[in-house]
C-alpha cells in the first residue's frame, strides 16, 4: 500500500528532531568536559602562581644573615676597598707611628705613584711569586717621618682573594734586601730614595692584600755605605714597619655587617 505524503513527512520530521536532540545532548556533554578541563587548568595555574608568589616573598623578604653570609659580606667589602676607596683613602695624608721613647709621631705622605703592574713595583724575585698567584695590581705611596730624616715607601699588592694572598706569602722570601721598589718624587726630600738607599724591607698580609714597606735615609746614603758593624738607626725600621702595619689595618679592618639581608630591619 502506498503511504500518504503527510505520514512520511511526519516521520521524517520526527527523525530529524531526534537527531537534533542527540546532537544537542552530545554538545552539552562536550561543553561540560571542556568547562571542567578549563576549570582544572585555571585552578592549577592559580596554585602555581600562588606558590611562586609565596616562594618569591619568602626569598626576598628581609631575614637575618647567616654566619656564612656575614663572613662573605666582610670579605667582599674588604676586597673591593682598593677600588672603592680614593687613593687618599688607601694612603692617608698622615699615618701614626711610635718614635723614640714610644712617643707618638706622624709620617706625612709626599706622593702617590700611578697604579702599576705587580711585577714592576717589586724586585724580580718577589715579582715572580706575586705573578704566579694572580696578583692584580700594585699601589704605592711614599712618606717621610716627622723630622724629614727618613723616607718610606709603602706598596700594596692586590691579590685575587685571601686564599691567594696566603699562598703567596708562604713563598715570599724573608730577605730584607728585596721587596717593594721605592718611589721618589723630584723636588722633595724623597728625590734620592732609590733601590740602593733601602736600608731594610718587609711585608705584612691583610685580607687579599700584601702590604710591603721599606725605609731609608733622606740624605741618600745607601745600604752599602753603612758598615756592617754599625747599627741601623733605632727609629728608622720600627717607623717603616709601623706605617705599613697601619695601612694594612685600614685596608683589612672588618666592616660593620648589617644584621639582615635588607639592612637593619628583619
Amino acid at each position: 500500500m502506498r503511504s500518504w505524503p503527510a505520514a512520511d513527512s511526519r516521520r521524517r520530521t520526527a527523525a530529524r528532531e531526534r537527531t537534533e536532540l542527540l546532537n544537542l545532548r552530545q554538545g552539552v556533554r562536550y561543553r561540560r568536559v571542556f568547562v571542567a578541563l578549563l576549570g582544572v587548568i585555571v585552578a592549577v595555574s592559580a596554585v602555581v602562581v600562588l606558590l611562586g608568589t609565596i616562594g618569591l616573598l619568602a626569598e626576598t623578604r628581609s631575614r637575618p644573615l647567616t654566619p656564612a653570609e656575614q663572613n662573605q659580606y666582610k670579605q667582599e667589602e674588604i676586597a673591593r676597598r682598593w677600588q672603592a676607596w680614593p687613593a687618599t683613602g688607601v694612603f692617608p695624608e698622615e699615618v701614626k707611628y711610635l718614635g723614640l721613647d714610644r712617643a707618638q709621631q706622624y709620617a706625612r705622605r709626599v706622593g702617590i705613584a700611578p697604579e702599576t703592574e705587580c711585577g714592576k713595583g717589586v724586585d724580580a724575585s718577589v715579582a715572580g711569586v706575586l705573578q704566579s698567584h694572580g696578583c692584580l695590581t700594585m699601589l704605592r705611596a711614599t712618606y717621610v717621618d716627622q723630622t724629614a730624616s727618613f723616607v718610606f715607601t709603602v706598596g700594596v699588592a692586590v691579590l685575587k682573594d685571601e686564599a691567594s694572598r696566603v699562598s703567596a706569602t708562604e713563598e715570599l722570601t724573608q730577605d730584607d734586601r728585596v721587596g717593594v721598589l721605592p718611589v721618589a718624587f723630584p723636588g722633595t726630600v724623597t728625590e734620592r730614595f732609590g733601590p740602593d738607599q733601602r736600608q731594610r724591607t718587609g711585608w705584612v698580609g691583610a685580607g687579599p692584600y700584601i702590604v710591603f714597606s721599606t725605609g731609608g735615609y733622606a740624605d741618600g746614603r745607601t745600604r752599602a755605605a753603612i758598615a756592617p758593624e754599625e747599627i741601623l738607626h733605632s727609629e728608622l725600621w720600627p717607623a717603616a714597619k709601623s706605617i705599613g702595619n697601619q695601612i694594612a689595618y685600614f685596608l683589612a679592618d672588618p666592616p660593620k655587617v648589617p644584621p639582615c639581608t635588607q639592612g637593619n630591619v628583619c
